[in-house]
């Protein structure tokens, strides 16, 4: 693994997977002036999902960039090989682990600093169960064993409920009454962290997500591929917030200075409120095809305010112009993706 280049100019377009890993797991001058203060080693839990893999190895690419000793470990139960190769490769140290087990949990490592990355959404509503589990009990046990370490836990914005366009988004003081089991295991799972923050003093950061984007998922590339696809995109849930992943990694990082007891809360997310109309006409122009829109914007959404966070750390480096390039030609081009919706367009809370 090469340290981090020193031109973070964005590149015009991404043409492979290989290109958008390197990309992603870029770090920025911050993070890298950061890490080189964290002493070793970096536990990251849940680090095999969506944003762990290229999280990991962006701290890894920071502390090799500032010289710094910092050994970081991936902790997942690993159901995908390729993974853990993906990671290993990349200088990670990873570790197996059921965190939904609390004697496997008490195995884990010593670390000052834990990245707390797990939780289950999709699914609730089959097994609400699975859900409540992974939302409430892995943060006990993980607040239990971790006591004396600084966690930065992520959360949501599903914990709030949807908002007027009007207000500018939910903001970390609104109260958390959201609607649907998942919303409110992620309520629980919050209350948790802050139950054991006040116990224990252990400091904490919530961040309450809403929503990473990457080429191969999130809410532009499935308004992108609709457009693509000559289908109309429903536009009922009429805004959104989104933030490219690579600069919410590094945001999550950069909060464990953040950590205090009783838990902090921030909200995480681009400063812009999207319009789903927009967007789509947007990609329309990109690629060539007219957007075709269904349904009637409605007054509320689920909104996110994250000027409260942006205002300590800065704004994302990404624009979202820039993503938006990147994806319509991710898309012309018929590169890989996950199959994984967000179902953005959900308003009762049922996933």
């Amino acid at each position: 693994m090469t340290a981090a280049p020193s031109n973070t100019t964005p590149p015009e377009r991404i043409d492979t997977e290989e290109q958008l890993d390197e990309v992603m797991t870029r770090p920025g001058p911050e993070l890298i002036r950061e890490v080189s203060t964290l002493p070793s080693p970096l536990l990251i839990l849940g680090a095999a999902g969506k944003m762990g893999p290229s999280l990991a190895v962006r701290v890894r690419r920071a502390a090799e960039a500032a010289g710094a000793n910092l050994e970081v470990v991936a902790i997942s139960r690993f159901s995908s090989a390729g993974t853990r190769e993906w990671l290993e490769s990349r200088g990670v140290r990873t570790l197996s682990c059921d965190l939904l087990e609390r004697s496997a949990v008490t195995q884990l490592p010593n670390s000052p600093n834990v990245i707390y990355l797990v939780g289950l959404k999709f699914g609730t509503s089959q097994n609400p169960s699975m859900t409540w589990a992974v939302n409430t009990l892995v943060p006990s046990f993980v607040a239990e064993r971790f006591a004396q370490a600084r966690i930065v836990a992520l959360s949501t914005g599903n914990v709030y409920s949807l908002t007027s366009l009007s207000k500018g988004g939910s903001v970390e003081t609104d109260p958390l009454t959201p609607l649907g089991e998942y919303a409110n295991a992620a309520v629980a799972r919050e209350r948790l962290f802050e139950y054991y923050s006040r116990k224990n003093g252990t400091p904490v950061v919530l961040l309450r997500l809403n929503y990473a984007v990457d080429l191969r998922y999130g809410v532009l590339l499935e308004i992108a591929q609709k457009v693509w696809a000559r289908r109309p995109v429903d536009v009922t849930m009429g805004y959104f917030n989104c933030i490219w992943q690579g600069d919410a990694n590094e945001m999550i990082v950069r909060s464990l200075r953040l950590a205090e007891s009783p838990t902090a809360a921030f909200n995480l997310t681009g400063p812009e409120i999207l319009s789903v109309r927009e967007v789509a006409q947007g990609f329309g122009e990109l690629m060539e095809r007219p957007a075709q829109a269904t349904g009637v914007a409605t007054e509320t959404a689920l909104l996110s305010n994250a000027s409260r966070l942006c205002g300590i750390l800065g704004q994302p480096a990404t624009a979202v112009d820039t993503v938006m390039r990147w994806t319509a030609h991710w898309v012309k081009q018929g590169s890989r993706t996950l199959g994984k919706p967000t179902h953005f367009e959900v308003r009762d809370g049922g996933y």
